[in-house]
């Protein structure tokens, strides 16, 4: 897990005739399994040869020596009713208004408090740990997705045949797109003029996708909202019309914008785009790779990128055998879970990003999930916890933790959630005797600017507590 590094930097250049030394002095790092809070220090020191004042003798050159530590197996893990009490307090707070949640301690999986665990609640976009615990146990963290080129169906024609990536990106090659790491349409035109292969029209093929394009629950304005797109198997930084923003405005045709924008590299007519299908066996004249799964699950999770989890739960549905649609990503990823032996009783879903307004889950399946993360039940899942954004610094929580309630900054790490009408909070906090705790928040009926500040004090008053 990355851990938050602060750092206080000092001069770097020194006066006319003057030589600076700069000694780094590395703080004690406190982490779980592989990664945590560290603080490092930059101090200047100057001294002048032609200077007139004395100097005091050069001290001793400081040896760097970082250390990263496991939380002491040894930390007291709070007792139940110590627990009860310090929350009572806080998850009482009407912000919250209905209100489940589930706390439990990461070594062991023993439960140590729970409210309404067991009640289906809207998940908003904690619905992604389920998504990454699936893709985590059904695929490889190298899994990519390859985007290829064919010869069409006649002389002129290429088609493009879609496999699901919606990381690609037009942006000129050195430098960035949305996603680190992509496919680029540059690299795609370079192998096709490579070939030789004559083009003056280009196809694109999506049916690798069943189904509709815009899951129940979700709505219309959140497109151009820039939190969702119609779900195709291929598009330029997810749908989003500027492509380096986040909350862009979103394309109602992903799939001929990333076929156009290939035409325009190639000098073609971008109007001589269509859709359409791949002959069986075609000739392939180029392809390209998205970053691995592994990558891709950060940015999902860090983020918290719709799009990006519409289209990993569809390679988890392909990888299953099963219909690479809203039904049959949702259906995979409830087989996977279940068969790693997860109780998903309560759970319904309806897209697996978190978007639809009617997706249900119990907070004790995403804790359940977190303990399995943190412990030693399923190891191929610890990779999560270093997706989880960091309180006050990353992801969906870089503004929160940030200034009023600083108390879980650097120590909270969690999944957020949040729709008009709800918000949610999972993930795993150290508490100030060192033990690491799990936890699942959600509330409903409350709109986010009044219930994610009751959320945070919930989770901060997990890091205060040294329940015994």
């Amino acid at each position: 897990m990355a851990g938050l590094t602060k750092r206080s930097l000092g001069p770097t250049a020194g006066r006319k005739r003057r030589r600076t030394r700069i000694l780094l002095i590395l703080g004690v790092v406190v982490a779980l399994a592989a990664g945590g809070t560290a603080v490092a220090a930059i101090l200047p020191l100057t001294s002048g040869e032609d200077s007139a004042a004395p100097t005091a003798p050069e001290p001793d050159p400081v040896i760097p020596a970082p250390a990263i530590v496991p939380v002491p197996e040894s930390a007291p893990v709070p007792s139940a009713a110590g627990l009860a009490a310090a929350l009572a307090p806080v998850v009482d707070a009407p912000e919250l208004g209905e209100f489940a949640g589930m706390v439990a301690d990461a070594v062991s999986g023993e439960v140590l408090w729970s409210t309404g665990s067991d009640n289906p609640m809207t998940p908003a976009s904690t619905t992604k740990v389920l998504t990454a615990a699936a893709a985590m146990l059904a695929l490889s963290p190298e899994h990519r997705v390859t985007t290829r080129v064919v010869k069409g169906q006649s002389e002129g024609e290429i088609v493009i045949v879609a496999a699901g990536d919606p990381t690609m990106t037009a942006q000129p090659t050195g430098t960035p797109g949305f996603y680190p790491g992509a496919a680029r349409i540059d690299d795609m035109v370079e192998q096709i003029k490579r070939s030789s292969v004559p083009v003056d029209r280009i196809v694109v093929d999506t049916s690798i996708y069943d189904g509709p394009t815009m899951a129940q629950g979700w709505f219309e304005p959140d497109v151009a909202a820039g939190y969702i797109t119609p779900i195709e198997p291929i598009m330029l930084d997810g749908g989003r019309s500027i492509p380096l923003e986040d909350e862009s405005p979103r394309s109602a045709q992903p799939a001929l914008d990333a076929g156009r924008a290939l035409a325009r590299g190639l000098g073609i007519d971008p109007a001589r785009v269509t859709l359409g299908t791949a002959s069986e066996g075609a000739d392939q004249v180029a392809s390209v790779q998205s970053a691995p799964l592994r990558d891709r699950l950060g940015q999902m999770m860090g983020r918290s990128d719709n799009v990006l989890a519409e289209a990993i739960g569809r390679e988890i549905a392909i990888e299953t055998n099963a219909s690479p649609s809203f039904t049959g990503a949702v259906d995979s990823i409830g087989q996977t879970l279940f068969s790693a032996g997860y109780d998903l009783t309560g759970m319904k879903l309806h897209d697996t990003s978190g978007l639809s307004v009617d997706d249900l889950i119990p907070a004790r399946i995403l804790d359940q999930i977190l303990t399995s993360a943190a412990g030693s039940d399923k190891p191929e899942l610890r990779p999560m916890l270093d997706y989880l954004p960091v309180a006050g610094s990353t992801g969906t929580l870089s503004d929160r933790y940030a200034s009023n309630d600083r108390i879980g900054a650097g120590w909270v790490r969690a999944k957020t959630g949040t729709l008009s009408n709800a918000s949610a909070l999972a993930g795993y906090v150290v508490d100030v005797d060192g033990r690491a705790l799990t936890f699942a928040l959600m509330s409903n009926d409350r709109p986010p600017e009044v219930s994610r500040p009751a959320l945070d004090a919930v989770a901060s008053t997990l890091r205060l507590c040294g329940c015994r």
